[in-house]
């Protein structure tokens, strides 16, 4: 191993699409790792220049001179090491790129002195498949040698037979990463963009007793594009489900689905009596994303004969949350915000208290209908209901997500055995 590589805390990288380069961006900045060692899996353009450029320039967030320094025209120090090893110093901190495999299995983690791999490549998401799956998997990781993955993505388990496995689970930092366990929990997942917003969204109102009573609730997210859609409509494959997907995602609104709800269950698992439904619609813009959460509650009337659960009362709980255990992670903002306002900010959600709206209506419940339940002597009852709109924002690559994940990463990190 080359000596600027040795007697380092370092992190791995699996993939170098939007969500590992822009790992790699976050963990410079804070600098809590002494280097880094990234798999891209094969050969990148001509020269080692041309992986930097790739490193340093994005299209959405500009150049990582700009991300670290802002528009001060202070650079990068960036030189190479070692060409031949791909090897790299970004302001003094080595950073390798390994070209060769793309199987976790035989990414040799153990000689590179990894211990803690972020598994970026969205290819390999079930954590029941074991390690000499023929097409690679979560596991193979830990047979090169990794002691703990991370993966950056929701789990799926291909075969429904299967249960989550006694050594994996999902986490979202500031929901439930407490829960994370250094001697049982070894392959994590950091769940998805829509599910870190969404529970950042439901944990305040789970957490307050008048808005604990939930009823029924569901979810749109006005999502922004990502790179498993198509610059262009293309011939759907075989046993294609979506047909959509394969719209241009330059010139459509795209209705599609998501699993936010199923791994919400996961993570807030008090959730899980709600019948809670999501789904997703793609809009042709770079990143940030929007949450409409529509939430039916069991309220109380007050003396005067209102609801105790109101507008204010709402975005009360939203500013207390972000003062409180949430703070930094969820904003509430009182602004009338556009989505490129909230580029690249770093928080879990940003609640749009400008448009939470409430409406109390009055659920009938017949005493015929009671009877049949076995309540005897039952009256007509008229059951206060009130149904709430609340609308949340993320920056679903850097802001939201990478910065939610980062900080996972680093709290296994701090917590390894």
């Amino acid at each position: 191993m080359n000596v600027p590589l040795k007697n380092k805390n370092l992190l791995g990288i699996n993939g170098l699409g939007r969500i590992g380069k822009l790992t790699l961006w976050y963990h410079l900045n804070i600098r809590h790792f002494d280097g880094f060692v990234l798999n891209a899996g094969r050969e990148v353009g001509r020269k080692i220049d041309d992986i930097i450029q790739y490193l340093t320039t994005d299209s959405t967030y500009g150049t990582l001179n700009h991300f670290l320094y802002g528009f001060t025209g202070r650079a990068c120090d960036i030189s190479v090491l070692n060409e031949a090893e791909c090897l790299l110093a970004i302001n003094g901190m080595p950073v390798k790129i390994l070209r060769n495999q793309r199987n976790p299995k035989s990414i040799d983690w153990a000689q590179e002195g990894v211990r803690l791999v972020v598994d970026c490549t969205g290819t390999f998401l079930d954590p029941a498949a074991p390690a000499d799956h023929a097409k690679g998997s979560l596991r193979g990781h830990l047979e090169a040698g990794a002691e703990k993955v991370i993966v950056s993505a929701p789990f799926k388990i291909k075969d429904s037979s299967q249960r989550m496995p006694e050594d994996s689970g999902l986490f979202v930092y500031g929901v439930n990463h407490m829960n994370y366990d250094p001697a049982r929990h070894h392959i994590l997942s950091a769940a998805s963009c829509t599910t870190t917003g969404l529970a950042h969204m439901i944990k305040p109102l789970l957490e307050t007793e008048e808005t604990s009573k939930i009823i029924t609730a569901s979810m749109s997210t006005v999502h922004s594009a990502t790179n498993n859609q198509n610059i262009l409509d293309t011939v759907p494959s075989a046993g294609t489900n979506d047909l959509r997907r394969n719209r241009s995602v330059f010139n459509n609104i795209i209705p599609t689905t998501t699993g936010a709800a199923i791994a919400l269950e996961e993570i807030l698992p008090e959730i899980k009596k709600v019948g809670f439904m999501a789904d997703s619609v793609r809009v042709p813009t770079s990143t940030v994303s929007m949450i409409a959460l529509n939430i039916t509650f069991r309220t109380e009337l007050n003396e005067t004969g209102d609801p105790v659960i109101n507008r204010d009362f709402i975005n009360n709980i939203y500013k207390q949350a972000a003062q409180g255990a949430q703070k930094d992670l969820l904003i509430f903002s009182e602004r009338q915000n556009v989505s490129s306002d909230l580029m690249g900010c770093q928080s879990a959600v940003v609640i749009e208290g400008h448009e939470t709206h409430t409406r109390t209506g009055f659920l009938p419940l017949y005493s015929e209908t009671l009877r049949e339940y076995g309540i005897e002597n039952a009256q007509d009852i008229h059951l206060p209901v009130t149904h709430a709109k609340v609308f949340g924002w993320y920056d679903n690559e850097y802001g939201c997500y990478v910065n939610c994940l980062g900080k996972l990463t680093v709290y296994v990190d701090k917590n390894m055995i």
